[in-house]
């Protein structure tokens, strides 16, 4: 048997960088090329719009949605000259129309492909939206500058793109610019369609919406922590699947919970002042993001968010009232934060893209002293770790309960499976791991009418 001690059962700290290139680098050494400096120039382009609201000029060569849309193009085609062009940028459209948009109108999404060497089909993807609101969400006139809702977001995707374009990969990573988010997340459903046309097998989708800021409108700061929202039922569950899992568990172990823990597990070997904060809902109370539509479809998805929110400077008209200023503005962003931020986007994403897609495991332990845990095999795995935790416990244990098995199965003697949760994950050649998926109804990553 291979013995391998998982990175995230070990903190991560000797945890090896390793692309196809036979390029060998910690994953805090990969994201410390992440530019403080260029993130806050993107961000005061992208305010230099004006307003970029969805339904502005897309005409106008300085103001609206269209300006600034074929400007994040043009910074994606900078990062692909750089890099040999090794990306291909791909502009999905589509016409939309809604509560918020009366007549229909032309959305338009930015996307980079960066092809993984290996299995391409493999896909994660890191993504903002460009679209900016003033207080009235109607309002296409006024200036509404976006800067950390979400020109913090749409800054890091395309930071993103440039550190990580310079490293190759065995699967794909996709950078996407989103529009239409303030007019019903239009531009998510937009991508998430368009993932499903394409065929990829979506392993993560990373949505940072609002990064930037680490003060809220009460003076509270923090800028040690990013929240980061995770679904627990499954958006996309039938209700067989739900049935099952009121029997045999499952309501806090979607992908995307185990997306989290995976991230959460990773972070402090990016850097040290930064910690996650999961938080177990799909989107903060009453309100939503682009990840949403990507949970519809099945797929993997979190929401990065900064740990206080600011709602003077958010969403706001610019104005002074009362001795208070309203309005989101760069001058209430705290840009070392949003480097922090990027910093652990960029290692997740570096290591998604390395390791394979976890397994889909089943569990049986009925009516005896042990439990078989089985899954199929998984493109690019040379070996699984296989986990387990308490029913009420909030992460995985420290160590696997079997380490490095090429088998498909694994038999747990005196494990009885009624006070467990077992999960399997898969590990490269290379030793990079994928994030644990749970043997419970609905724990596998893939959508479940393709489970």
């Amino acid at each position: 048997m291979i013995k391998y001690f998982s990175p995230l059962a070990l903190g991560l700290c000797a945890l090896p960088f390793v692309t196809t290139a036979a390029f060998a680098e910690a994953p805090d050494a990969v994201s410390d090329a992440v530019s403080q400096d260029r993130l806050r120039a993107d961000v005061e382009a992208l305010v230099g719009f004006g307003t970029r609201h969805t339904l502005s000029s897309q005409t106008d060569a300085r103001r609206g949605i269209g300006a600034a849309r074929r400007w994040a193009e043009d910074q994606f085609r900078a990062s692909s000259k750089a890099c040999g062009g090794c990306l291909e940028i791909a502009t999905p459209e589509t016409m939309v129309s809604g509560s918020r948009i009366p007549d229909p109108v032309r959305l338009v999404d930015v996307v980079a492909i960066q092809r993984g060497t290996e299995r391409p089909n493999e896909v994660v993807i890191v993504q903002g939206h460009i679209d900016s609101r003033a207080s009235d969400v109607m309002d296409a006139k006024s200036d509404a500058p976006g800067a950390n809702d979400d020109g913090s977001g749409t800054a890091l995707v395309l930071e993103a793109a440039r550190v990580l374009s310079q490293h190759k990969f065995p699967t794909t990573i996709v950078y996407a610019v989103l529009s239409g988010e303030e007019q019903g997340l239009f531009g998510g459903k937009l991508l998430a369609d368009y993932a499903t046309q394409q065929g990829w097998t979506v392993k993560a989708v990373l949505n940072n919406d609002i990064v930037g800021g680490s003060c809220g409108s009460d003076g509270y700061c923090d800028d040690t922590h990013v929240r980061l929202f995770s679904e627990g039922p499954r958006a996309d569950a039938t209700d067989e699947t739900r049935a099952a899992a009121r029997r045999f568990g499952g309501e806090n172990d979607s992908p995307g919970r185990n997306l989290s823990r995976y991230i959460t597990g990773l972070a402090d070997g990016v850097q040290d002042d930064l910690d996650v904060r999961q938080i177990w809902r799909a989107d903060r109370m009453g309100r939503g993001g682009d990840q949403l539509p990507f949970l519809e479809h099945g797929y993997p998805a979190v929401r990065f968010t900064v740990a206080v929110e600011d709602y003077e400077h958010q969403h706001q008209d610019l104005r002074t009232e009362d001795g208070v200023t309203y309005g989101d503005t760069v001058d209430e962003m705290d840009f070392p934060y949003l480097a922090k931020v990027t910093r652990l986007n960029v290692a997740s994403l570096a290591e998604l893209a390395k390791a394979p897609t976890p397994p889909a495991p089943e569990a049986d332990a009925a009516v005896k002293t042990w439990t078989d845990v089985t899954w199929q095999p998984v493109p690019g795995a040379v070996s699984y770790n296989v986990w387990k935790r308490r029913t009420t416990a909030a992460g995985w244990e420290a160590e696997p309960v079997v380490a490095g098995t090429e088998m498909t199965h694994a038999k747990l003697d005196g494990l009885r499976g009624d006070d467990w949760i077992i999960g399997v994950s898969s590990v490269a050649a290379d030793g990079s791991e994928s994030p644990i998926a749970a043997a419970v109804p609905g724990g596998g990553f893939r959508p479940l009418e393709q489970k």
